[in-house]
């Protein structure tokens, strides 16, 4: 299990239909999420029959932010999981805004990390994060990822265009040629 002091990192189950449905249906994250409709409950309940895949077959991990108390509070994804190339992207939201803010998403991307490196043996982890989204790039960088590039006017929103910058962590066990 995945398991911090404040914080488990769990599966999906079937009764995360409803806050699934909320998260992926709050149009504040459709940007980054390259959204454009929001989802049935139909479609992620057929989501959520397969989320028993392995990572291996699926090509990507959601697991659930939850608190000691059970409360579910965001979520954190492994993404384009490359078994070849040895890397996946990283994802995550703390949805729950009274619960942002108290290092629930520092240990949660702790607990990944290790997982990732250690577990599934990566070489390396990336993502991707809007230049003004500032608390995640913060995130990120203080847990060790480095930035490796910007993709200029990147995301068309209705405030503008934003730049979204590329970070990366390589593991520590591997050697970089």
């Amino acid at each position: 299990m995945l398991k911090s002091e404040k914080i488990t990192l769990r599966a999906l189950e079937p009764q995360d239909l409803n806050i699934l449905f909320n998260w992926e249906n709050d149009t504040r994250y459709w940007v980054v999420s390259n959204t454009f409709a929001p989802y049935s409950k139909h479609i992620l309940l057929k989501y959520l029959e397969n989320a028993h895949l392995d990572i291996y077959e699926a090509k990507q991990l959601r697991l659930v932010i939850e608190l000691e108390n059970r409360k579910p509070i965001g979520l954190i994804d492994l993404f384009e999981f490359d078994p070849f190339h040895m890397r996946a992207g990283v994802g995550i939201l703390i949805a729950d805004e009274k619960e942002q803010g108290k290092g629930y998403a520092s240990e949660a991307l702790k607990l990944l990390i290790e997982y990732s490196f250690e577990r599934l043996q990566l070489k390396q982890l990336y993502c991707n994060i809007t230049s003004d989204n500032v608390r995640s790039i913060n995130l990120f960088t203080k847990l060790g990822f480095s930035k490796i590039g910007v993709k200029k006017a990147w995301f068309k929103t209705s405030e503008g265009w934003k730049d979204e910058e590329m970070f990366q962590m390589l593991n520590a066990n591997f050697e970089i040629e």
